[in-house]
């Protein structure tokens, strides 16, 4: 059992912020989502999720020969679905677990699954914007002629079979989303990796043919590099295993063991969460997310310049309140016609422009996910903007 008081992590974040002062010339990059913030939380939890693997163990390729996929660790498929079921937020009966070195590698996997073993013309792959910036970058990487990147969804009117990627919440505006083009030519993948109580409502159990989860965003140990995918169609599974054999001959064992034992143990916390004075892992990550969340709107609100987009309160079916969407990045808007990014660089903040995004180059997505002095110092900065 995690028991955790408002103050046990916060105030330790403070005091090693005020002792590892950062320099004024300090740069900061909120380019990219990297967890760190979440580091308290398990360092916190001591050897309670540690994991000892011995020389003469985890040597074969196989974790499972007898398994449908026979590199995912038996342990890791346990505790992921054990993980959806005790958070609500996909269905995993008669789903294929395929697990992946991220969900990055599983998209990959899913597009070469679903357009293999392929026809006449590139399958289309469209997303609405703003879409995740490395959608294009993945899907023209291998100059695949498998498919071919189309752009955004609400532009999209070619015929012919298509592929729609729906990220919800939706990375970077942190929107809930659906299907856009919605014609019966097409296949759908949910990148789901922000489906986490820390970042929205959990409304309903998703119910998706291909759906892609993150070890990264789940829990913020974005080096292990785990993802995974809950598959309906079992000759589509089949392919993706087939990628993931061919591309990397599976998954590393440590990493998987490693995710198996901290999913493991967030589900054993929130399972019994009703313990007095407890705190599982979403309900802290949650209320940092929260308190970061008030902090920005009330450093953005002091400039009419800048916004930032508002979102509806929900009822949550994992924790059982109403709460509105703190997502990991932030969608910041500057009102005029300028390069916000270019604005932020000249102090000090590395961000990432909207164009990336297919959107204006006076938008540019920020990560709250950084180290707690960090966030505090851009907080600083972002205060003094004119």
């Amino acid at each position: 059992m995690v028991g955790f008081g408002k103050s046990d992590v916060g105030v330790k974040d403070q005091s090693t912020a005020t002792k590892n002062t950062l320099s004024p010339d300090y740069l900061i990059n909120l380019d990219h989502g990297d967890p760190t913030l979440f580091e308290p939380y398990w360092r916190k939890l001591g050897d309670k999720c540690t994991v000892v693997i011995r020389g003469n163990e985890s040597m074969s390729y196989f974790a499972d020969p007898s398994s449908f996929c026979w590199f995912l660790e038996p342990r890791l498929s346990d505790a992921i679905q054990s993980l959806h079921r005790v958070v609500g937020n996909a269905a995993v009966e008669d789903r294929y677990i395929v697990v992946g070195t991220g969900s990055s590698q599983l998209y990959q996997a899913a597009l070469y699954a679903l357009t293999s073993p392929g026809g006449a013309e590139p399958v289309n792959v469209v997303c609405a914007a703003p879409y995740y910036s490395t959608y294009k970058e993945a899907t023209e990487y291998l100059s695949s002629g498998l498919y071919k990147w189309e752009g955004d969804a609400y532009t999209f009117d070619k015929e012919g079979a298509y592929i729609e990627l729906i990220t919800s919440p939706n990375n970077p505006d942190g929107t809930i989303r659906e299907a856009v083009v919605n014609r019966g030519d097409g296949k759908l993948i949910y990148d789901l990796a922000y489906y986490w109580p820390q970042y929205t409502p959990i409304t309903s159990q998703t119910d998706y043919d291909v759906t892609l989860f993150t070890f990264s965003k789940c829990t913020g140990h974005a080096g292990s590099r785990i993802g995974w995918a809950l598959v309906k169609d079992k000759e589509v599974a089949q392919k993706m295993i087939k990628f993931m054999e061919i591309n990397s001959i599976g998954v590393s064992k440590e990493s998987q063991l490693r995710a198996a034992k901290i999913l493991g143990v967030i589900s054993e916390d929130c399972q019994n969460f009703r313990a007095v004075g407890s705190e599982n892992f979403f309900e802290y990550a949650q209320r940092l997310m929260s308190e970061r969340w008030e902090k920005l709107r009330d450093a953005v609100k002091n400039n009419p310049s800048l916004s930032l987009p508002k979102y509806p309160q929900e009822f949550c079916n994992f924790t059982g309140k109403y709460t509105e969407p703190h997502p990991g990045f932030a969608w910041l808007k500057y009102k005029e016609s300028v390069d916000l990014r270019d604005l932020l660089r000249s102090q000090k903040i590395i961000t990432r422009g909207g164009e990336r995004f297919g959107a204006d180059a006076n938008h540019v997505r920020i990560s709250m996910l950084s180290p707690e002095d960090v966030f505090n110092l851009f907080l600083a900065r972002l205060s003094s903007l004119e």
